[in-house]
């Protein structure tokens, strides 16, 4: 069956008649072929605060936010200046094998946790007109690169896509991504 032919019956089967009003209501989810992947969706943040009341205000950050507080890492992204943080939404953690993430958010492994969280964040205030049309690599808090690169559409960071981007907050931006980055030298842990 051809990609198009899966598109229009999905799209078919995401909207049903509702009896009673006579409006389209959407149906139960749909899930796509194996080789297509669901584009994620951006959360639409809104600035409400600091980095991590910005986070929180939101709903779909419930993973990351607790993670933060975890690795006892939010009151430093509530309070320090010129941050920029590559948050991943829960939807980009739900991606991860469910060993993996139940693993990383172990107490035991609470180092490693702290680990990955920091490498999704910059100490500079980066909003995406100072990497637009330009590649390169931008030192983490954790200590490795991230490869930024605004050359195309959608802009990324390493291998995940910015989904909703230059999220302004008191003490610096949140950049929307749509996979939870790994510093190369670390090998997430099995359950």
């Amino acid at each position: 069956m051809s990609v198009s032919r899966h598109l229009a019956t999905a799209a078919a089967a995401l909207v049903v008649m509702s009896p009673i009003t006579g409006l389209a209501q959407p149906a139960a989810p749909v899930t796509p072929p194996p080789t297509m992947t669901p584009k994620m969706a951006s959360p639409n943040l809104v600035a409400h605060g600091d980095l991590v009341a910005t986070l929180k205000g939101s709903g779909q950050f419930t993973i990351l936010t607790k993670a933060l507080d975890a690795a006892n890492l939010s009151g430093v992204l509530s309070t320090t200046p010129d941050l920029t943080i590559f948050a991943p939404t829960d939807q980009a953690f739900q991606a991860l094998p469910p060993a993996e993430l139940a693993a990383l958010l172990a107490p035991q492994n609470a180092t490693l946790l702290q680990k990955v969280l920091t490498y999704h964040v910059v100490h500079l205030s980066l909003d995406t007109s100072k990497f637009k049309g330009a590649k390169g690599a931008v030192p983490s808090v954790e200590g490795a690169n991230l490869q930024l690169d605004g050359s195309g559409d959608p802009l990324k960071v390493n291998d995940a896509s910015i989904i909703q981007a230059d999220v302004h907050a008191t003490n610096g931006y949140v950049q929307v991504i749509d996979k939870v980055l790994v510093p190369s030298d670390v090998t997430l842990p099995a359950a």
